[in-house]
Protein backbone atom coordinates (compact mmCIF):
# COMPACT_ATOMS: atom_id res chain seq x y z
CA UNK A 1 0.00 0.00 0.00
CA UNK A 2 1.40 3.48 -1.42
CA UNK A 3 1.76 6.54 1.28
CA UNK A 4 -0.94 8.48 -0.17
CA UNK A 5 -3.46 5.72 0.31
CA UNK A 6 -2.57 4.95 4.03
CA UNK A 7 -2.62 9.11 4.46
CA UNK A 8 -6.47 8.93 3.05
CA UNK A 9 -7.41 6.07 4.83
CA UNK A 10 -5.87 7.43 8.40
CA UNK A 11 -7.58 10.78 7.12
CA UNK A 12 -10.94 9.27 6.58
CA UNK A 13 -11.37 7.58 10.30
CA UNK A 14 -13.17 8.76 12.89
CA UNK A 15 -10.48 7.95 15.48
CA UNK A 16 -7.75 10.26 16.47
CA UNK A 17 -4.31 9.36 15.64
CA UNK A 18 -1.19 10.92 17.09
CA UNK A 19 2.43 9.98 16.80
CA UNK A 20 5.68 11.15 18.68
CA UNK A 21 9.71 10.73 18.03
CA UNK A 22 11.86 9.54 20.89
CA UNK A 23 12.11 13.63 22.19
CA UNK A 24 7.99 13.47 22.61
CA UNK A 25 8.00 15.60 19.69
CA UNK A 26 4.96 15.31 17.12
CA UNK A 27 5.48 13.69 13.83
CA UNK A 28 2.55 12.73 12.72
CA UNK A 29 -1.04 13.52 12.77
CA UNK A 30 -4.37 12.39 11.25
CA UNK A 31 -7.47 15.22 9.88
CA UNK A 32 -8.99 14.60 13.00
CA UNK A 33 -6.54 16.01 15.27
CA UNK A 34 -6.21 18.84 13.80
CA UNK A 35 -9.89 19.38 13.36
CA UNK A 36 -9.99 18.90 16.92
CA UNK A 37 -7.19 21.20 18.09
CA UNK A 38 -7.94 23.96 15.32
CA UNK A 39 -4.41 24.38 13.78
CA UNK A 40 -3.61 22.91 10.11
CA UNK A 41 -0.60 20.01 11.05
CA UNK A 42 1.96 21.90 10.33
CA UNK A 43 1.48 23.66 12.82
CA UNK A 44 1.15 20.75 15.13
CA UNK A 45 4.61 18.73 13.81
CA UNK A 46 7.37 19.31 15.41
CA UNK A 47 6.56 20.23 18.96
CA UNK A 48 6.16 18.72 21.90
CA UNK A 49 2.90 16.53 22.52
CA UNK A 50 2.76 18.10 25.76
CA UNK A 51 1.73 21.57 24.11
CA UNK A 52 -1.34 20.11 23.15
CA UNK A 53 -2.02 17.18 25.96
CA UNK A 54 -0.19 18.15 29.08
CA UNK A 55 -1.66 14.71 30.40
CA UNK A 56 -0.57 12.78 27.73
CA UNK A 57 0.73 9.31 28.85
CA UNK A 58 2.83 8.82 25.29
CA UNK A 59 6.23 10.21 26.93
CA UNK A 60 5.64 7.61 29.49
CA UNK A 61 5.47 5.01 26.64
CA UNK A 62 8.36 5.95 24.98
CA UNK A 63 10.26 5.80 28.45
CA UNK A 64 9.22 2.59 29.49
CA UNK A 65 8.08 0.65 25.91
CA UNK A 66 5.42 -0.28 27.74
CA UNK A 67 2.05 -0.07 26.02
CA UNK A 68 -1.35 1.51 27.65
CA UNK A 69 -4.29 -0.56 26.63
CA UNK A 70 -7.45 0.89 27.07
CA UNK A 71 -7.00 3.80 29.24
CA UNK A 72 -9.85 6.19 29.80
CA UNK A 73 -9.36 10.17 29.71
CA UNK A 74 -11.20 12.79 29.53
CA UNK A 75 -10.30 16.27 27.17
CA UNK A 76 -12.23 19.24 26.95
CA UNK A 77 -15.21 17.60 28.77
CA UNK A 78 -15.00 15.01 26.29
CA UNK A 79 -14.78 11.22 27.13
CA UNK A 80 -12.22 8.69 25.41
CA UNK A 81 -10.92 5.79 25.23
CA UNK A 82 -7.13 5.59 24.26
CA UNK A 83 -4.63 3.26 23.19
CA UNK A 84 -0.67 4.15 23.41
CA UNK A 85 1.52 1.73 21.95
CA UNK A 86 5.61 2.59 21.16
CA UNK A 87 6.91 2.35 18.05
CA UNK A 88 10.07 -0.03 18.03
CA UNK A 89 12.79 -0.18 15.11
CA UNK A 90 15.76 -2.88 15.29
CA UNK A 91 14.14 -3.41 18.88
CA UNK A 92 14.93 -0.32 19.98
CA UNK A 93 11.78 2.13 21.15
CA UNK A 94 11.96 5.07 18.77
CA UNK A 95 8.73 6.61 19.43
CA UNK A 96 5.14 6.52 20.77
CA UNK A 97 2.06 6.64 18.52
CA UNK A 98 -1.82 6.92 20.33
CA UNK A 99 -5.36 6.26 19.42
CA UNK A 100 -8.64 8.06 20.75
CA UNK A 101 -12.07 6.97 20.51
CA UNK A 102 -14.57 9.43 21.36
CA UNK A 103 -16.97 7.65 24.00
CA UNK A 104 -18.66 10.62 25.27
CA UNK A 105 -22.23 9.25 24.30
CA UNK A 106 -21.23 5.83 25.45
CA UNK A 107 -19.96 7.11 28.71
CA UNK A 108 -23.13 9.43 29.04
CA UNK A 109 -25.57 6.60 28.86
CA UNK A 110 -23.36 4.27 31.16
CA UNK A 111 -23.49 7.59 33.85
CA UNK A 112 -27.37 7.95 33.24
CA UNK A 113 -28.51 4.49 33.75
CA UNK A 114 -26.19 4.10 36.83
CA UNK A 115 -27.85 6.68 38.59
CA UNK A 116 -30.90 6.06 36.99
CA UNK A 117 -32.36 4.64 39.79
CA UNK A 118 -30.30 6.16 42.51
CA UNK A 119 -31.94 9.74 41.41
CA UNK A 120 -35.66 7.88 41.46
CA UNK A 121 -35.25 6.89 45.24
CA UNK A 122 -33.58 9.63 46.13
CA UNK A 123 -36.30 12.26 44.28
CA UNK A 124 -39.32 11.21 46.91
CA UNK A 125 -36.50 12.10 50.00
CA UNK A 126 -35.63 15.19 48.05
CA UNK A 127 -39.06 16.37 47.70
CA UNK A 128 -40.14 15.59 51.34
CA UNK A 129 -36.78 17.55 52.70
CA UNK A 130 -37.64 20.38 50.35
CA UNK A 131 -41.61 20.55 51.60
CA UNK A 132 -40.53 20.33 55.27
CA UNK A 133 -37.51 22.95 55.01
CA UNK A 134 -39.57 25.46 53.24
CA UNK A 135 -41.45 27.99 55.81
CA UNK A 136 -44.32 28.58 53.55
CA UNK A 137 -47.62 26.04 54.26
CA UNK A 138 -47.78 23.81 51.10
CA UNK A 139 -51.24 21.71 50.23
CA UNK A 140 -52.02 19.54 47.08
CA UNK A 141 -55.43 18.04 46.54
CA UNK A 142 -56.42 15.64 43.25
CA UNK A 143 -59.64 15.77 41.70
CA UNK A 144 -61.77 14.37 43.86
CA UNK A 145 -60.16 17.18 46.73
CA UNK A 146 -58.32 14.82 48.41
CA UNK A 147 -55.31 15.63 50.11
CA UNK A 148 -52.16 14.43 48.65
CA UNK A 149 -49.39 16.55 50.08
CA UNK A 150 -48.71 18.56 52.31
CA UNK A 151 -46.11 19.91 54.44
CA UNK A 152 -45.70 20.32 58.68
CA UNK A 153 -45.91 24.11 58.22
CA UNK A 154 -49.58 23.83 56.37
CA UNK A 155 -50.58 21.37 58.54
CA UNK A 156 -49.91 23.31 61.71
CA UNK A 157 -52.49 26.08 60.71
CA UNK A 158 -55.34 23.05 62.02
CA UNK A 159 -52.91 21.88 65.02
CA UNK A 160 -52.92 18.79 62.89
CA UNK A 161 -49.56 16.66 61.76
CA UNK A 162 -48.80 15.64 58.42
CA UNK A 163 -50.50 12.50 58.00
CA UNK A 164 -53.42 13.31 59.73
CA UNK A 165 -54.80 15.12 56.92
CA UNK A 166 -52.87 13.35 53.98
CA UNK A 167 -55.18 11.10 52.46
CA UNK A 168 -58.54 12.85 54.06
CA UNK A 169 -61.34 15.41 51.96
CA UNK A 170 -60.18 18.98 52.14
CA UNK A 171 -63.36 20.32 53.84
CA UNK A 172 -63.12 17.66 56.34
CA UNK A 173 -59.70 19.26 57.13
CA UNK A 174 -60.80 23.13 56.98
CA UNK A 175 -64.82 22.48 57.55
CA UNK A 176 -65.96 24.29 54.69
CA UNK A 177 -64.84 25.12 51.11
CA UNK A 178 -61.11 26.63 50.43
CA UNK A 179 -60.68 28.66 47.76
CA UNK A 180 -56.96 27.55 46.05
CA UNK A 181 -58.79 24.10 44.58
CA UNK A 182 -61.00 25.98 42.79
CA UNK A 183 -57.88 26.56 39.96
CA UNK A 184 -59.26 22.90 39.37
CA UNK A 185 -62.29 24.75 37.77
CA UNK A 186 -60.69 28.20 36.48
CA UNK A 187 -57.46 26.45 35.02
CA UNK A 188 -55.79 29.62 35.89
CA UNK A 189 -53.30 30.45 38.31
CA UNK A 190 -53.38 33.63 40.72
CA UNK A 191 -51.06 35.45 43.35
CA UNK A 192 -50.93 36.79 46.26
CA UNK A 193 -54.42 37.10 47.12
CA UNK A 194 -55.74 37.57 50.64
CA UNK A 195 -58.02 34.98 52.47
CA UNK A 196 -58.25 33.87 56.31
CA UNK A 197 -57.03 30.12 57.61
CA UNK A 198 -58.47 29.01 60.44
CA UNK A 199 -58.64 32.39 61.62
CA UNK A 200 -55.15 33.85 60.47
CA UNK A 201 -55.29 36.47 57.52
CA UNK A 202 -53.20 35.48 55.15
CA UNK A 203 -51.29 36.10 51.86
CA UNK A 204 -51.43 32.46 49.96
CA UNK A 205 -51.18 31.66 45.93
CA UNK A 206 -53.32 29.11 44.18
CA UNK A 207 -52.41 27.16 40.80
CA UNK A 208 -53.34 23.98 38.79
CA UNK A 209 -51.72 21.13 38.62
CA UNK A 210 -51.21 19.44 35.21
CA UNK A 211 -50.62 16.42 33.42
CA UNK A 212 -50.00 15.64 29.62
CA UNK A 213 -52.72 18.45 29.18
CA UNK A 214 -55.21 17.77 31.61
CA UNK A 215 -55.96 19.35 35.08
CA UNK A 216 -55.62 16.62 37.72
CA UNK A 217 -55.51 19.12 41.20
CA UNK A 218 -54.28 22.12 42.45
CA UNK A 219 -51.55 23.20 44.39
CA UNK A 220 -52.00 25.65 47.33
CA UNK A 221 -49.06 27.67 49.51
CA UNK A 222 -49.51 30.18 51.99
CA UNK A 223 -46.89 32.61 50.97
CA UNK A 224 -47.12 35.39 54.19
CA UNK A 225 -49.10 33.82 57.20
CA UNK A 226 -49.73 37.15 58.65
CA UNK A 227 -49.98 40.12 56.18
CA UNK A 228 -47.54 42.74 58.82
CA UNK A 229 -44.78 40.20 57.44
CA UNK A 230 -45.64 41.58 53.95
CA UNK A 231 -45.32 45.43 55.24
CA UNK A 232 -41.76 44.17 57.15
CA UNK A 233 -40.31 42.23 53.60
CA UNK A 234 -40.95 45.66 51.58
CA UNK A 235 -39.37 47.44 54.10
CA UNK A 236 -36.45 45.59 53.76
CA UNK A 237 -36.25 44.98 50.15
CA UNK A 238 -36.25 48.75 50.63
CA UNK A 239 -33.17 48.62 52.56
CA UNK A 240 -31.52 46.11 50.74
CA UNK A 241 -32.27 48.11 46.94
CA UNK A 242 -30.77 51.07 48.74
CA UNK A 243 -27.67 49.39 49.79
CA UNK A 244 -27.28 47.59 46.93
CA UNK A 245 -27.67 51.00 44.13
CA UNK A 246 -24.40 52.40 47.00
CA UNK A 247 -22.34 49.00 46.58
CA UNK A 248 -22.85 48.99 42.75
CA UNK A 249 -21.78 52.99 42.61
CA UNK A 250 -18.60 51.46 44.76
CA UNK A 251 -17.74 48.31 42.69
CA UNK A 252 -17.91 50.01 39.54
CA UNK A 253 -15.37 52.94 40.80
CA UNK A 254 -13.61 50.46 42.07
CA UNK A 255 -13.31 48.46 38.74
CA UNK A 256 -12.49 51.16 36.66
CA UNK A 257 -8.80 51.72 37.57
CA UNK A 258 -6.67 51.41 40.87
CA UNK A 259 -3.96 54.32 40.27
CA UNK A 260 -4.35 58.29 39.74
CA UNK A 261 -2.05 60.67 39.38
CA UNK A 262 -1.67 61.14 43.29
CA UNK A 263 -0.02 57.46 42.91
CA UNK A 264 2.55 57.93 40.74
CA UNK A 265 5.14 59.37 42.81
CA UNK A 266 8.26 61.51 42.25
CA UNK A 267 9.59 64.81 42.15
CA UNK A 268 12.40 65.28 39.68
CA UNK A 269 12.36 67.70 36.62
CA UNK A 270 11.62 65.83 34.43
CA UNK A 271 9.50 63.51 35.95
CA UNK A 272 7.21 66.38 37.09
CA UNK A 273 6.89 67.85 33.86
CA UNK A 274 5.98 64.13 32.18
CA UNK A 275 2.97 64.02 34.68
CA UNK A 276 1.64 67.66 33.78
CA UNK A 277 2.04 66.38 30.23
CA UNK A 278 0.14 63.39 31.00
CA UNK A 279 -3.12 65.01 32.96
CA UNK A 280 -3.28 67.21 29.62
CA UNK A 281 -3.10 64.77 26.90
CA UNK A 282 -5.56 62.74 29.35
CA UNK A 283 -8.71 65.07 28.23
CA UNK A 284 -8.02 64.37 24.63
CA UNK A 285 -9.19 61.60 22.25
CA UNK A 286 -5.85 61.08 20.48
CA UNK A 287 -4.20 57.62 20.87
CA UNK A 288 -0.99 57.31 23.24
CA UNK A 289 2.19 55.45 23.23
CA UNK A 290 3.85 55.11 26.49
CA UNK A 291 7.46 54.47 26.53
CA UNK A 292 9.99 53.30 29.07
CA UNK A 293 11.69 50.53 30.45
CA UNK A 294 10.26 47.62 32.07
CA UNK A 295 9.21 48.49 35.92
CA UNK A 296 8.98 52.32 35.26
CA UNK A 297 5.26 52.71 36.15
CA UNK A 298 3.66 52.54 32.36
CA UNK A 299 0.21 50.81 33.33
CA UNK A 300 0.14 53.49 36.32
CA UNK A 301 0.22 56.06 33.46
CA UNK A 302 -2.33 54.69 31.32
CA UNK A 303 -4.73 54.48 34.61
CA UNK A 304 -3.90 58.33 35.94
CA UNK A 305 -4.89 59.24 32.48
CA UNK A 306 -8.04 57.13 31.83
CA UNK A 307 -9.29 58.11 35.26
CA UNK A 308 -8.95 62.00 34.47
CA UNK A 309 -10.87 61.25 31.09
CA UNK A 310 -14.11 61.82 29.54
CA UNK A 311 -13.81 58.08 29.14
CA UNK A 312 -13.69 57.50 32.85
CA UNK A 313 -17.49 56.26 33.12
CA UNK A 314 -16.74 53.43 30.64
CA UNK A 315 -14.38 50.48 30.85
CA UNK A 316 -10.54 50.09 31.06
CA UNK A 317 -9.63 46.98 29.76
CA UNK A 318 -6.00 45.99 29.94
CA UNK A 319 -4.17 43.39 27.69
CA UNK A 320 -0.63 41.89 27.64
CA UNK A 321 0.35 41.56 24.65
CA UNK A 322 3.94 39.36 25.49
CA UNK A 323 1.98 37.04 28.11
CA UNK A 324 -0.96 35.91 25.72
CA UNK A 325 0.04 33.35 23.22
CA UNK A 326 -0.31 34.13 19.43
CA UNK A 327 -2.46 31.67 18.32
CA UNK A 328 -4.82 33.06 21.12
CA UNK A 329 -4.25 36.77 21.44
CA UNK A 330 -6.58 37.24 17.94
CA UNK A 331 -9.63 36.16 19.59
CA UNK A 332 -8.66 37.28 22.90
CA UNK A 333 -8.62 40.86 21.05
CA UNK A 334 -11.45 40.60 18.49
CA UNK A 335 -13.78 37.57 19.94
CA UNK A 336 -14.97 35.21 18.02
CA UNK A 337 -18.28 33.54 16.33
CA UNK A 338 -19.83 30.65 17.70
CA UNK A 339 -18.44 27.29 16.08
CA UNK A 340 -14.90 29.30 15.03
CA UNK A 341 -12.83 26.49 15.85
CA UNK A 342 -13.13 23.25 18.44
CA UNK A 343 -13.97 24.40 22.14
CA UNK A 344 -15.32 27.89 21.03
CA UNK A 345 -18.09 28.62 23.49
CA UNK A 346 -21.76 28.75 22.20
CA UNK A 347 -23.22 32.14 21.05
CA UNK A 348 -19.16 33.07 20.46
CA UNK A 349 -17.23 35.53 23.00
CA UNK A 350 -16.71 39.16 23.14
CA UNK A 351 -13.46 40.25 22.04
CA UNK A 352 -11.30 42.67 24.24
CA UNK A 353 -11.63 45.69 21.91
CA UNK A 354 -15.76 45.08 22.40
CA UNK A 355 -15.34 44.97 25.83
CA UNK A 356 -14.20 48.65 26.06
CA UNK A 357 -16.69 50.19 24.17
CA UNK A 358 -16.87 53.68 24.95
CA UNK A 359 -13.92 53.35 27.50
CA UNK A 360 -10.17 52.52 27.04
CA UNK A 361 -7.86 49.96 25.99
CA UNK A 362 -4.50 49.75 27.04
CA UNK A 363 -1.84 47.27 25.08
CA UNK A 364 0.57 46.59 26.82
CA UNK A 365 4.10 45.43 25.28
CA UNK A 366 2.68 46.43 21.94
CA UNK A 367 6.47 45.66 20.83
CA UNK A 368 5.85 42.20 21.10
CA UNK A 369 2.95 41.96 18.80
CA UNK A 370 3.28 39.58 15.75
CA UNK A 371 2.95 41.76 12.33
CA UNK A 372 0.04 39.65 11.50
CA UNK A 373 -1.32 41.13 14.74
CA UNK A 374 -0.40 44.31 14.07
CA UNK A 375 -2.07 44.55 10.49
CA UNK A 376 -5.36 43.59 12.36
CA UNK A 377 -4.57 46.27 15.23
CA UNK A 378 -4.17 48.87 12.42
CA UNK A 379 -7.48 48.77 10.73
CA UNK A 380 -9.11 48.74 13.92
CA UNK A 381 -7.52 51.97 14.69
CA UNK A 382 -8.85 53.22 10.84
CA UNK A 383 -11.86 52.11 10.47
CA UNK A 384 -13.31 51.84 14.27
CA UNK A 385 -14.35 48.53 13.33
CA UNK A 386 -13.62 45.05 14.22
CA UNK A 387 -14.39 41.70 12.75
CA UNK A 388 -14.85 38.20 15.80
CA UNK A 389 -12.51 35.23 14.95
CA UNK A 390 -14.87 33.23 12.24
CA UNK A 391 -17.36 36.11 11.00
CA UNK A 392 -17.13 38.53 8.44
CA UNK A 393 -19.81 40.68 9.96
CA UNK A 394 -17.82 43.99 10.92
CA UNK A 395 -18.47 45.51 14.90
CA UNK A 396 -18.31 49.08 15.47
CA UNK A 397 -16.04 50.25 18.44
CA UNK A 398 -15.52 52.99 20.39
CA UNK A 399 -12.41 52.71 21.67
CA UNK A 400 -9.17 54.96 23.03
CA UNK A 401 -6.14 52.89 22.73
CA UNK A 402 -3.05 53.77 25.22
CA UNK A 403 0.06 51.49 23.52
CA UNK A 404 3.06 50.89 25.74
CA UNK A 405 6.55 49.30 24.89
CA UNK A 406 10.00 49.02 26.44
CA UNK A 407 11.52 48.40 22.84
CA UNK A 408 13.00 50.14 20.47
CA UNK A 409 10.11 50.61 17.75
CA UNK A 410 12.47 52.53 15.29
CA UNK A 411 15.06 49.84 15.24
CA UNK A 412 11.81 46.84 15.31
CA UNK A 413 11.29 49.19 11.54
CA UNK A 414 14.77 48.99 10.18
CA UNK A 415 14.13 44.92 11.02
CA UNK A 416 11.19 45.04 9.62
CA UNK A 417 9.43 43.94 12.64
CA UNK A 418 7.10 46.72 13.48
CA UNK A 419 4.94 47.99 10.83
CA UNK A 420 5.60 51.60 10.12
CA UNK A 421 2.17 52.73 9.34
CA UNK A 422 0.72 51.08 12.66
CA UNK A 423 3.79 53.04 14.44
CA UNK A 424 2.33 56.72 13.62
CA UNK A 425 -0.86 55.42 14.05
CA UNK A 426 0.12 54.97 17.81
CA UNK A 427 2.51 57.41 17.73
CA UNK A 428 0.36 60.42 17.65
CA UNK A 429 1.24 61.01 21.57
CA UNK A 430 4.31 59.69 23.24
CA UNK A 431 5.32 59.94 26.45
CA UNK A 432 8.59 58.77 27.50
CA UNK A 433 8.76 57.76 31.06
CA UNK A 434 12.43 58.16 32.66
CA UNK A 435 14.29 55.28 34.25
CA UNK A 436 14.39 55.43 37.87
CA UNK A 437 18.83 55.93 37.55
CA UNK A 438 17.92 59.05 36.05
CA UNK A 439 15.61 60.52 38.56
CA UNK A 440 17.64 62.02 40.96
CA UNK A 441 16.02 62.55 44.48
CA UNK A 442 13.02 60.41 43.62
CA UNK A 443 15.11 57.14 45.26
CA UNK A 444 14.68 58.32 48.90
CA UNK A 445 10.73 59.25 48.19
CA UNK A 446 9.61 55.87 46.58
CA UNK A 447 11.36 54.18 49.61
CA UNK A 448 9.49 55.83 52.08
CA UNK A 449 6.13 55.43 49.97
CA UNK A 450 6.84 51.74 50.09
CA UNK A 451 7.78 51.49 53.56
CA UNK A 452 4.44 53.21 54.63
CA UNK A 453 2.79 50.54 52.13
CA UNK A 454 4.40 47.78 53.26
CA UNK A 455 3.94 48.90 57.34
CA UNK A 456 -0.13 49.08 56.96
CA UNK A 457 0.38 45.52 54.60
CA UNK A 458 2.28 44.00 57.05
CA UNK A 459 0.74 45.35 60.56
CA UNK A 460 4.10 46.85 61.65
CA UNK A 461 6.45 49.61 62.18
CA UNK A 462 9.13 49.97 59.93
CA UNK A 463 11.43 53.71 60.68
CA UNK A 464 13.94 53.33 57.51
CA UNK A 465 16.70 51.72 56.33
CA UNK A 466 20.38 52.36 57.63
CA UNK A 467 23.38 54.58 56.19
CA UNK A 468 24.89 51.30 54.79
CA UNK A 469 21.17 50.22 53.10
CA UNK A 470 20.93 53.53 52.00
CA UNK A 471 24.16 53.93 50.20
CA UNK A 472 23.98 50.28 48.46
CA UNK A 473 20.50 51.57 47.24
CA UNK A 474 21.76 54.54 45.94
CA UNK A 475 24.93 53.31 44.12
CA UNK A 476 22.27 50.72 42.18
CA UNK A 477 21.39 51.26 38.83
CA UNK A 478 17.75 49.76 38.79
CA UNK A 479 17.37 48.09 35.62
CA UNK A 480 14.21 47.34 36.87
CA UNK A 481 13.51 50.52 37.79
CA UNK A 482 10.13 51.06 40.29
CA UNK A 483 9.17 47.56 39.61
CA UNK A 484 12.27 46.34 41.03
CA UNK A 485 12.57 48.56 43.85
CA UNK A 486 9.07 47.74 45.60
CA UNK A 487 10.34 43.88 45.37
CA UNK A 488 13.28 44.88 47.31
CA UNK A 489 11.45 46.45 49.91
CA UNK A 490 9.00 44.06 50.45
CA UNK A 491 11.98 41.32 50.53
CA UNK A 492 13.06 43.02 53.45
CA UNK A 493 9.83 43.10 55.25
CA UNK A 494 9.58 39.37 55.21
CA UNK A 495 13.08 39.29 56.54
CA UNK A 496 13.78 42.16 59.24
CA UNK A 497 13.09 41.55 62.76
CA UNK A 498 13.44 45.07 64.02
CA UNK A 499 12.32 48.37 62.79
CA UNK A 500 15.40 49.37 60.32
CA UNK A 501 16.08 47.81 57.00
CA UNK A 502 19.61 47.10 56.89
CA UNK A 503 22.15 45.51 54.89
CA UNK A 504 21.17 42.01 55.69
CA UNK A 505 18.23 42.46 54.79
CA UNK A 506 18.86 42.79 50.62
CA UNK A 507 19.14 40.69 48.07
CA UNK A 508 22.67 39.43 47.77
CA UNK A 509 23.33 41.03 44.23
CA UNK A 510 22.90 44.40 46.13
CA UNK A 511 24.67 43.02 49.18
CA UNK A 512 27.95 41.80 47.20
CA UNK A 513 27.32 45.41 45.03
CA UNK A 514 30.86 47.25 44.82
CA UNK A 515 31.02 50.93 43.62
CA UNK A 516 32.75 50.69 40.23
CA UNK A 517 35.22 53.77 40.20
CA UNK A 518 35.34 53.16 36.09
CA UNK A 519 32.98 51.87 33.92
CA UNK A 520 34.62 48.51 32.26
CA UNK A 521 34.65 47.65 28.69
CA UNK A 522 30.96 47.43 27.36
CA UNK A 523 29.70 50.66 29.36
CA UNK A 524 26.45 51.22 30.49
CA UNK A 525 24.30 48.62 28.97
CA UNK A 526 26.65 45.63 29.72
CA UNK A 527 26.36 46.90 33.51
CA UNK A 528 22.93 47.06 33.51
CA UNK A 529 22.63 43.54 31.69
CA UNK A 530 24.67 41.98 34.43
CA UNK A 531 22.77 43.46 37.17
CA UNK A 532 19.99 42.19 35.22
CA UNK A 533 21.43 38.74 34.89
CA UNK A 534 22.23 38.82 38.80
CA UNK A 535 19.09 39.81 39.45
CA UNK A 536 17.44 37.04 37.48
CA UNK A 537 19.47 34.22 39.36
CA UNK A 538 18.93 35.83 42.53
CA UNK A 539 14.93 35.87 41.88
CA UNK A 540 15.84 32.19 40.64
CA UNK A 541 17.17 30.64 43.41
CA UNK A 542 14.76 32.30 46.03
CA UNK A 543 11.54 30.64 44.25
CA UNK A 544 13.18 28.10 43.73
CA UNK A 545 13.48 27.72 40.63
CA UNK A 546 9.82 28.41 39.70
CA UNK A 547 9.91 30.45 36.27
CA UNK A 548 6.37 31.25 36.94
CA UNK A 549 6.55 32.69 40.36
CA UNK A 550 10.00 34.55 39.42
CA UNK A 551 8.31 36.05 36.42
CA UNK A 552 5.67 37.38 39.09
CA UNK A 553 8.25 38.22 41.56
CA UNK A 554 10.55 40.49 38.87
CA UNK A 555 6.84 41.97 37.60
CA UNK A 556 7.33 40.31 34.04
CA UNK A 557 5.33 37.86 32.08
CA UNK A 558 6.87 34.58 31.47
CA UNK A 559 7.35 34.76 27.95
CA UNK A 560 9.58 37.85 28.95
CA UNK A 561 11.45 35.75 31.39
CA UNK A 562 11.94 33.18 29.02
CA UNK A 563 13.68 35.80 26.50
CA UNK A 564 15.62 36.85 29.54
CA UNK A 565 16.84 33.55 30.38
CA UNK A 566 18.17 33.39 26.30
CA UNK A 567 19.48 36.43 26.38
CA UNK A 568 21.62 35.58 29.78
CA UNK A 569 22.07 31.76 29.03
CA UNK A 570 20.55 30.85 32.06
CA UNK A 571 19.61 27.01 31.97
Amino acid sequence: MDCVNLERIMGSINNFVISVDIDGKVNYCNQQVEKFLGLPADKIVGRNVKAFFPTTGLLEVVRDGEPHIGRRIVINDGHYLTNRTPIIVDGKVVGAVAIFQDVTEIQNIIDELTTKNEKIVELKETLTSILELSSDGIVAVDRDYIITMANEAYAGFFNKKVDEIVGKHVKLVYGRDPIFPQAMETGESEYGYVTSLNGHEIIASRAPIRKNGQIIGALGTVVFKNISDLYRLNEKVKNLRSQLNFYRDELVRVKRARYTFDHIIGEHQDFAALKRIARRVAHTQSTILIRGESGTGKELFAQAMYIESRRSGGPFIRVNCAAVPETLLESELFGYKEGAFTGAKKGGQMGKFELAHKGVIFLDEIGDMSLNMQAKVLRVLQEKEIERLGDSRPRQVDVRVIAATNRNLEEMIARGEFREDLYYRINVVTLTIPPLREREGDLDLLISHFIEKFNRQFGISVDGVDETSRRLLSNHRWPGNIRELENVVERAFNLLEGNIIKKEHLPLYLQNAKKQGKIQPGGLPRLIGEIEKETILETLERCGGNKLQTAESLGISRAGLYKKLKRHNIK
